[in-house]
Parts: structure tokens; sequence; C-alpha cells
């Protein structure tokens, strides 16, 4: 089978200007996911972060990228209009994309959904969240139980202002009691989109087995597939009009 293409994409600020975030994750989140892909059958990765020229995207990094994973928090502003429409058009034709946590409110996922998406509840206490796999068969859940819990993470409420996905994967509810849609499917043009929520930069949450999990198996699942080939534009009929 043919090697999936990762590019891991990062900010990369919390961890160069909080020391407590840095403690944690000392060259960065993207590292930390990174590192674990590539332990991962059939998976090859490189890495990409806000302040490399063109924020490391170039045409040939795209080019040469099957599943891109966003984490965005500080500065969505700061990403270039004509990047965002440049990683979008790559989504469209086929390119998959793994949005992460607050990535909800970057250009990029709100262009392909449609909408605002940061209009949601928020608290950053610190209290655990209980992950729940509402669609067993889904391969995004492959080898997971009933549910796992991440002991202490920031928390997101309803009402999530997204479109209804195609397929919801997980539920997370708070210690708090709040609850939110934690793992949202969508296909945009030929490329396949997935919304993981966890991933709070002042917690281990890219430390945890069960989040890595997830996120490989999404990379899986987001692979690009040929698929069937369109055209748009004038046409000529089929049959005698």
């Amino acid at each position: 089978m043919a090697t999936i293409r990762v590019t891991v994409w990062n900010e990369y600020r919390h961890e160069r200007h909080n020391e407590h975030v840095a403690s944690i994750y000392p060259q960065g989140i993207h590292h930390a996911i990174g590192s674990y892909l590539g332990t991962q059958d059939r998976i090859e990765v490189r890495t990409a972060t806000l302040d490399e020229p063109e924020h490391g995207l170039t045409d040939d990094v795209l080019n040469g990228t099957d599943v891109l994973i966003w984490w965005g928090h500080l500065a969505h502003n700061e990403v270039r209009d004509d990047i965002a429409e440049k990683v979008r058009s790559r989504v469209l034709d086929g390119m998959g994309l793994i949005v992460l946590h607050s990535g909800h409110a970057s250009k990029l996922f709100e262009r392909l959904l449609g909408t605002k998406t940061g209009n949601l509840k928020w608290r950053d206490n610190g209290e655990k969240e209980r992950i729940w796999v509402i669609e067993h068969g889904h391969p995004i859940a492959n080898g997971l139980g009933d549910y796992f819990e991440i002991p202490k993470e920031e928390m997101y409420g309803e009402r999530f202002e997204i479109p209804a996905p195609d397929e919801l994967v997980f539920i997370s509810w708070f210690e708090g009691g709040e609850v939110f849609r934690s793992g949202c499917c969508y296909r945009r043009g030929k490329g396949k989109l997935f919304y993981f929520r966890p991933g709070h930069e002042t917690f281990p949450v890219y430390h945890q087995p069960e989040v890595l999990k997830v996120i490989s198996n999404a990379v899986y699942w987001a692979e690009p597939t040929v698929g069937a080939t369109t055209r748009g534009g004038r046409t000529e009929p089929l049959e005698n009009i």
C-alpha cells in the first residue's frame, strides 16, 4: 500500500513564549504528534509552522502532502488569506485535513465549513473530559472502547456553530456538566475533513495514547482516494435534443 505523506502544521507560539507549555512540549506540539505518527505503518511525516516562509506551506509542501494536520490558537488572523485559500483548494482537490482543538476558529476551517465556528462555551479549569464513542464501527474509532478519559482539559460546550457533521464519531462530557460534539467528519469536494476537539496547550493531551490513536486513525481515514473524474463548464448533451 502507498505511503501517506502527512504534514503536521502548528502555530508554534505558546511553546516558545510560555515556560509551562514548553515544559510539556519542548519541541512543539507538532513534534509530539509527528513523532508518534512517524512510528505508524505507511505514514511519512514532515512539520510546518506559522513563522516559516509561506507558513511552511509552499506549493512543493502542499503538493507533497496527502493529509494535513492543523493546530492553531493565538494567531489565526496572521495566517495569510492566500495561503488559507490555497490549502482550502487542496482539500477540495482531495487532500485530507485534520483540524485539532482551537483550530476550529482558523480561517481554513471556517472557509471550508462556510460559517464562523468560534462561538462556543469554554472554561480552562483543567477538568476531566470523558469522550464517548458513538459510532463504534467507524474507522476513526478503531481500537477504542466505549469511551476514554482525559484527566485534565479545557472545556468546550455547545452550542458549537458548525454545520451538522456528515458523521459524528465522538461526544464529550465534562466534569462541569457540559457536552460537546468532539469528533466531526465532513466531505468537502474530493477531500475528507475531521475535527477533533482535545488538545489545550497547557495540558499533556498529545502525550495520551488514546488521543494519538484517534489522530493516526484519522490519517488513515482521510487518506486521498482516486474517485471519479468529473468536469464542469458548458457541456454538450449526450442525447439528441
